[in-house]
């Protein structure tokens, strides 16, 4: 099945999750395709029985990096192709300084929604990943990001200060204001890593749309974020490593490393909390800095663990993020991105490490 011709016909029996409340008995796929009607009885097709969910989506990875940089096409091949074996069929790029347009034009890939290259400033960020540049020339970069992304901007809005020894927020409250509001213009979303606290209300403020990690999170923010419908994308198994970093720069800056320890022990009670106050919650890994690829089904798992219901945390990384991407799920009509399952990712979300089948673009690719 794996080499069938893209115009073969799929049946899908078993039960089909379209929705938290639209669970059906079958899908079949014609010409790529997903209808809920019946085909003529004369076409050929191919059957596949289990639980079936839309293709997974990573809403932060890094498609083209690793821990030192761009990397080369085949390594970004390698990377995608990692994130489809696990699922993934839908990945939001946040921040890659590696031309990766290449993967649009294969049909056996992954779909990517690209937010440019990360902004930072100078010195304030991981080396060769960002434009590293002054807050004057913001509005200007944010401009020049929207246009080569997918709708989507990422800046850094906090990183840790030599001069401080802590995090501190990266932009002052003008530049934010003015790159944000030239993002909207061109029609991009914009979205910020943030670890610490101080960086949140002026962001929030100015119009952002998305906070990645969210880490500094408190009863006094989280009020803000729900009432402007800012969402977060937590990256929990990111935000595992924490102690780890904290270890490596404890001797140079103590204050530092205290502070990402505090925020790593808080980090369930925190999501928990953006859950309980409304705020959207979804699904993103960080893979492709120090992390690899394919952990979408452990970062759901990360999002029950932190207290938030199993169909939740499914809806993060299936139905509810492929809404806010603007991307259709199992739709009439639709391309046909699909997983199925062995059981019931509902009764237990752990089954998502093991897809029984992929299906991208209504072919079986695994």
């Amino acid at each position: 099945m794996p080499g069938m011709s893209e115009r073969a016909m799929l049946h899908i029996k078993g039960r089909v999750l379209a929705g938290p409340e639209d669970v059906r008995d079958e899908l079949w796929v014609v010409d790529g395709r997903i209808t809920y009607e019946r085909p003529p009885a004369a076409l050929t097709a191919h059957t596949l029985q289990g639980w079936v969910l839309p293709g997974l989506v990573d809403a932060h990875c890094h498609v083209g990096l690793d821990e030192h940089g761009p990397v080369d096409d085949a390594t970004s091949e390698k990377q995608a192709l990692t994130d489809r074996e696990n699922g993934a069929l839908l990945l939001r790029d946040a921040g890659s300084p590696s031309d990766t347009r290449w993967i649009d034009d294969r049909a056996d890939l992954p779909r990517i929604i690209r937010a440019g290259r990360h902004i930072a400033r100078t010195r304030r960020y991981i080396r060769n990943y960002a434009h590293e540049i002054e807050p004057g020339d913001l509005a200007a970069y944010m401009r020049r990001e929207a246009r080569r992304g997918d709708g989507w901007v990422k800046i850094v809005g906090d990183w840790i200060d030599r001069g401080e020894g802590d995090l501190t927020p990266c932009w002052p409250r003008w530049a934010i204001e003015e790159a944000i509001d030239a993002a909207h213009q061109e029609g991009a979303r914009v979205t910020a890593h943030c670890f610490a606290e101080s960086s949140l209300r002026d962001l929030v403020e100015a119009g952002i749309d998305c906070i990645e990690h969210a880490t500094g999170l408190t009863e006094d923010t989280i009020p803000l974020f729900a009432e402007r419908d800012v969402a977060i994308v937590p990256t929990l198994v990111n935000i595992a490593t924490f102690p780890k970093l904290a270890a490596g720069g404890e001797k140079k800056f103590p204050h530092w490393a205290a502070h990402m320890r505090a925020l790593h022990a808080r980090r369930y009670d925190t999501v928990r909390a953006a859950w309980d106050a409304g705020i959207r919650v979804f699904t993103g890994t960080d893979a492709g800095g120090s992390l690899p690829h394919g952990l979408v089904g452990q970062e759901v798992a990360e999002l029950v663990k932190a207290g938030i219901p199993a169909v939740d945390a499914l809806a993060a990384t299936t139905w509810a993020a492929r809404d806010w991407l603007g991307r259709p799920g199992l739709a009439e009509g639709a391309s046909a991105d699909l997983v199925v399952y062995e059981s019931d990712p509902r009764a237990d979300v752990r089954v998502l490490v093991a897809p029984r089948h992929v299906v991208l673009r209504g072919r079986v690719v695994q």
